[in-house]
């Protein structure tokens, strides 16, 4: 059996955010929209079901971990590129050799408090951290199981969803 990994995943609040997710059917949301070759590849390749995921928002005034999350779906086809009406569609996506992939997110736990950004640069156990990276854009990224203990480690999460 593989070992559990952990991953951050970054998400506008005034497009998807923590509440929206809450807020679907059994508190699971495809993953999708995601359009840089890097990011499709741990979709595609690495993320797999039971994975953690750190709920980020991003492009906010104080960006923060606001909640955890498990994915329940291994990588798919991302549907939004094969529809047109759809803000991700991909016109050169052919269904039979996909460009762009997704995976299905289900929440578990709010944060206590959320962490914000300029928290977690300030702490000496994240240093290296993708997220803290000079230029680190990546919707979708890595984090170390000791980063996800500093992160959401004992103490740090709300009650269980």
């Amino acid at each position: 059996m593989a070992r559990r990994r952990y991953w951050l995943m970054k998400s506008e609040p005034d497009v998807f955010g923590w509440d929206d997710l809450l807020a679907c059917p059994d508190r699971t949301e495809c993953w999708d929209g995601v359009r840089n070759y890097q990011a499709r590849n741990l979709l595609r390749d690495e993320i797999r079901v039971g994975d953690g995921v750190l709920f980020y928002h991003s492009r906010t005034k104080e960006p923060s971990v606001v909640g955890t999350a498990r994915v329940v779906r291994n990588g798919y086809p991302d549907p939004t590129q094969f529809d047109p009406k759809e803000k991700y569609y991909d016109p050169k996506s052919d269904p039979e050799n996909p460009r762009w992939f997704a995976v299905d997110v289900q929440a578990e736990r709010p944060m206590k408090t959320t962490l914000s950004l300029k928290e977690m640069r300030a702490m000496p156990e994240l240093e290296g951290m993708c997220l803290l990276r000079k230029g680190m854009r990546l919707s979708v990224q890595p984090v170390e199981p000791e980063q996800w203990k500093v992160i959401a480690g004992p103490g740090k999460l709300g009650p269980k969803l």
